[in-house]
């Protein structure tokens, strides 16, 4: 668990940048071409973190998804093996165990994805121009869970609740099958070839 939440972190913030200014060339109809000016915006008008602006609820929804993915994975996993002792899993146990966790998890964590598409939308909609990247202030994420609470309810914290599943079952159980065919393909691999080469 602790391992998949720091590498998550980790991922986020380096991500996080690039996930700013997509959302403001998806918003706001900017040509790939203004990238670098989307950039230089951001970095004129704040400073270096004004591109990690919208990081908490990203962080907050990614890396305990991770934390619970990797260890609903493998508890479903060793469920669906049995008592019996294997060595390595079978790609329909993984396919199934990783479907299975990836919906569970999606579910668990998707009020933090609202707030996420919340502070994008947010912060691309603001009161900005075409090319500029510096947001308007932003809420913190347990206030716009509450606001999200007392306006919609609970059902606006799982809002697109079907969706986020349709797409995460698969995805993750994908995802977590072919990393394990390839690992026990590469151990395979190199079980087989003799020593020094």
């Amino acid at each position: 668990m602790v391992a998949g939440a720091l590498a998550r972190m980790g991922t986020v913030t380096v991500i996080s940048p690039l996930e700013l200014v997509r959302t403001k060339l998806q918003a706001q109809h900017v040509s790939y071409r203004e990238l670098a000016t989307c950039v230089q915006a951001a970095m004129a008008q704040g400073d270096w973190r004004s591109l990690w602006l919208g990081w908490g609820p990203i962080a907050l929804r990614d890396a305990p998804f991770s934390a619970l993915y990797w260890f609903n994975y493998e508890l479903v996993k060793s469920w669906l093996n049995g008592l019996r002792p294997k060595e390595q899993t079978s790609v329909g146990v993984s396919f199934v165990a990783g479907g299975i966790s990836g919906m569970v998890v999606a579910t668990l964590t998707l009020p933090f994805d609202v707030v996420k598409t919340k502070t994008q939308r947010q912060m691309a909609l603001g009161t900005v121009e075409a090319v500029r990247v510096k947001p308007p202030r932003v809420d913190s994420t347990w206030l716009l869970l509450r606001r999200i609470q007392a306006e919609s309810g609970t059902r606006g914290l799982f809002a697109g609740f079907l969706p986020r599943i349709i797409k995460a079952a698969p995805s993750y159980a994908i995802m977590i099958s072919t990393y394990e065919f390839g690992k026990s393909f590469f151990q395979r691999l190199n079980q087989e070839q003799p020593l020094g080469h």
